[in-house]
């Protein structure tokens, strides 16, 4: 149905847990973290902004890789899941770092992982999943599409109008105050973005039965 122009912003996805839970059951790393959830499977409980979100199957291939049970909560959207989160009605997210950042500056969250490939320059002392995990990649992604069919000119032009924009030092350092990397590239990069994504993600959909509300 669509025409990728271009990937607009990526922003790393963090496992983040309650500062108050986390003392308390004394998790102050993500191998604290596994090793507490192995030992007491589906006491833990994680919330996603709705079934079929990107905190949703995050979670999921989290724990399927860390090979953990943790029960999962959709909420209504990123906002309410997070308000949850703050108020003690779950345990943990793996939300987009640009949402937690702020709750992570002010102690009331602890950044235990980021899902990047390896750390992020925007939380360089938060290890990375894929350090424990080898493979673990989850990004949160926004890119730029046009309807099917959209000449191939009009496509070209558009992508070398916001590449130009995304490559600019005021966008970018207005991504950065809000945790986002600007990623320009060629429709075609974005295209393969969006299958690799696709392929990454349709078993994982299966195997939690996971459906968008």
């Amino acid at each position: 149905d669509f025409a990728p122009i271009v990937q607009m912003v990526l922003v790393p996805n963090v496992l983040v847990i309650i500062a108050e839970t986390a003392d308390r059951l004394k998790i102050g790393t993500l191998a604290d973290f596994v090793a507490y959830a192995k030992a007491n499977p589906a006491k833990l409980n994680y919330a996603s902004g709705g079934n079929g979100s990107a905190g949703h199957l995050a979670g999921e291939i989290f724990k399927q890789r860390a090979g953990v049970f943790a029960v999962h909560i959709p909420y209504s959207g990123g906002g309410p899941a997070q308000l949850a989160l703050l108020s003690g009605q779950v345990d943990f997210s793996l939300d987009n770092l640009a949402t937690a950042a702020p709750n992570i500056r002010s102690g009331r969250i602890r950044a235990l992982a980021v899902t990047t490939a390896a750390r992020s320059p925007l939380l360089p002392d938060v290890p990375a999943i894929a350090e424990r995990y080898p493979g673990f990649e989850i990004d949160t992604w926004w890119g730029l599409t046009a309807p099917a069919g959209t000449p191939a000119e009009t496509v070209a032009r558009l992508n070398e109008a916001f590449g130009a924009a995304l490559r600019s030092p005021e966008v970018q350092a207005r991504f950065a105050q809000m945790m986002a990397e600007p990623v320009p590239g060629t429709p075609a990069q974005f295209a393969a973005l969006i299958e690799r994504e696709l392929r990454r993600y349709e078993p994982v959909v299966k195997a939690s039965g996971a459906k968008v509300d």
